[in-house]
């Protein structure tokens, strides 16, 4: 048979099929209980994409439907593999990990978020991360401290 008739990987196809990590964040991976449940839900949906796409017979489609699940199932492995469950806080006299701290800022508005991990993070969801500028600044803090963050002044005025 002619080689013309025979199906092999392109240079284009093989870079579709070959994709670089997620990028791993160099802090250490502190979870929440519920952050820690998402991340194995999400490694499941992954293994699962890529069991579907193993079915495919079309050995390049196969492998360009199987290489985005393959990458994100490495990357949920890895962050459950360095997971660092870090307790619900115990007191809320101070803001902490897993806190929920709603604060004041100077044009009247109250914001509430939760203090969570990376992977958990979710502004639009009222959670943000612990590495965050914000959150790094809130730690600590007490009802009533005050913190300047991008020029404005924000006042803790509640912590759960």
């Amino acid at each position: 048979m002619s080689v013309a008739f025979t199906k092999e990987d392109s240079a284009e196809t093989a870079s579709e099929t070959l994709l670089p990590d997620r990028p791993i964040s160099p802090h250490p991976n502190l979870v929440t209980a519920t952050g820690l449940k998402a991340l194995e839900a999400q490694l499941k949906e992954a293994q699962d994409a890529y069991e579907i796409s193993q079915g495919i017979d079309d050995v390049n489609e196969r492998r360009r439907q199987g290489a985005l699940p393959l990458r994100d199932a490495r990357y949920f492995a890895a962050r459950i593999r360095t997971a660092q469950v870090v307790p619900e806080p115990t007191t809320s006299d101070t803001v902490g990990f897993g806190s929920t701290v709603t604060f004041s800022r100077d044009d009247g508005r109250m914001q509430t978020y939760r203090i969570v991990g990376e992977d958990e993070a979710d502004p639009k969801q009222g959670m943000i991360s612990f590495v965050s500028p914000i959150a790094r600044q809130l730690m600590g803090k007490s009802v009533g401290d005050a913190i300047e963050v991008s020029g404005q002044e924000i006042e803790v005025v509640a912590i759960s």
